[in-house]
């Protein structure tokens, strides 16, 4: 009994002490609570997003309304109405057309010339014959009428004429008035070697044909071999390669009458194969 009264005293001795301690280093004895921030009040705003208005896109400048201006009429009186009235201005002249006069016909001496010269198929008696029917066709002028036609000849051996076959012609009026000319042609001499003449002839209805006379130097040489397409085939016969043959050259005796017959070559003659060629081969992108 006296044990428990001591532990008990010993209890309250302990408990007394600790409150004096407590009390003597400020321990608080009350709850109290951790500081709280201090509360305002949320406002709440509501945005709403309104797009600015949309301009009108401006429209393309237009052209000013115009008005159709009318010159006012007046009216003259009856007597002087003709009197006053302005004379249409004449149209405008067109650009002159190109042409070419009439040749002259082969002179005397030409046609002598003509009739004795055998070499290349009678070369000169073909000219002057072609000579003398443009000679007789009048002036050639630009246009629809211009023109060339090429015939088929043969003459006889006097001179006559006894056949005209047309091949082409790009004219009527070109074919119309060279037959024209051969009907009317005046008497002609007699072939230079005693045989029918037969040979095709250009004639040039046209202010730019260049028909001057032929070049002469080159008769005796031989004859180039005429072209031949060598892969022409006609699906039945073997294929042969054609290979031309050239011409055998002159003998010496036929070679030396050939020369003797040649004429000089004139200025003309030379101006005029010069622009052949030129036509033949001239390009306008090369300037040649």
């Amino acid at each position: 009994m006296s044990r428990d009264k001591n532990f008990i005293a010993l209890l309250l001795t302990l408990a007394l002490h600790a409150v004096v301690w407590l009390l003597a280093s400020g321990y608080p004895f009350q709850h109290v609570s951790p500081p709280q921030a201090p509360k305002t009040a949320e406002n709440i705003v509501f945005l709403e997003l309104i797009p600015p208005p949309r301009q009108p896109l401006p429209e393309p400048p237009s052209a000013p309304p115009t008005t159709p201006i009318t010159a006012p009429v007046t009216v003259p009186p009856p007597d002087t109405a003709l009197a006053d009235q302005a004379p249409a201005p004449p149209p405008l002249p067109d650009r002159p057309r190109a042409s070419m006069a009439t040749p002259p016909p082969p002179t005397a001496e030409e046609w002598a010339f003509a009739a004795n010269y055998t070499n290349k198929n009678s070369k000169g008696y073909r000219y002057s014959w072609g000579q003398q029917v443009r000679s007789m066709m009048g002036t050639a002028v630009e246009g629809p009428d211009q023109g060339v036609v090429r015939f088929r000849i043969e003459i006889a051996p006097d001179g006559r004429l006894t056949q005209v076959q047309t091949l082409w012609t790009t004219s009527a009026k070109a074919e119309q008035l060279a037959r024209q000319a051969i009907e009317n042609m005046p008497p002609l001499p007699p072939t230079p070697t005693g045989q029918p003449l037969i040979f095709d002839k250009t004639i040039s209805f046209s202010p730019f044909a260049n028909d001057g006379p032929p070049i002469y130097r080159d008769d005796c040489k031989p004859e180039p071999p005429v072209f031949r397409n060598p892969f022409a085939w006609d699906g039945k016969s073997p294929q042969v390669v054609a290979v031309p043959t050239p011409t055998a050259p002159l003998d010496p005796q036929a070679l030396a009458d050939c020369l003797r017959q040649l004429p000089q070559d004139s200025v003309e003659a030379e101006s005029a194969s010069d622009q052949r060629l030129m036509d033949q081969w001239g390009s306008s992108k090369t300037g040649r």
